[in-house]
């Protein structure tokens, strides 16, 4: 409840180092995140997010748990530590925190891509991420069939 009401790193980074966005046509949330990178490690990051109160407790429990991480630590973060994080959430509302793992993921493939890093992209197994950015797609598309919203 506390990342609901009081949400950490809400915002946009100006030229950020790398954005990612997610989406879930579903239920209409919608978040973006934007990270600033130096040596390797998450130094700024912020999110926007237009969805429930999940969505948002999600994304900014998301931010705080990347910031001051390398990147390769960063993309350890699963919807399963961001809910334990937050000690829980029901089950209709799981979907949340997948969309700011993924939307964390992108911003950090959108880093690499930026950066000409096509090698690390493949050694990190982010290829297909990288191919559905280039796609246009929003994400969400592999979840676990009857995950909605119930906002």
């Amino acid at each position: 409840m506390e990342h609901f009401r009081n949400p950490r790193n809400v915002g946009v980074i100006e030229n950020a180092d790398g954005v990612g966005t997610v989406g879930n046509p579903v239920c209409g949330d919608l978040m973006t995140m934007y990270i600033k990178v130096e040596d390797d490690r998450i130094v700024d990051i912020k999110f926007q997010t237009f969805g429930c109160g999940a969505a948002i407790a999600t994304s900014s429990m998301a931010t705080e748990l990347a910031k001051g991480k390398t990147l390769e630590e960063a993309l350890k973060i699963t919807r399963q530590t961001v809910a334990e994080a937050l000690g829980g959430l029901p089950a209709p509302k799981m979907h949340c925190s997948n969309l700011a793992a993924d939307a964390l993921r992108r911003a950090i493939v959108d880093y690499l891509r930026k950066k000409g890093e096509f090698e690390r992209i493949k050694q990190l197994g982010l290829e297909k991420e990288l191919e559905k950015m280039e796609k246009g797609e929003e994400g969400e598309e592999e979840h676990e069939h009857g995950e909605v919203c119930e906002a």
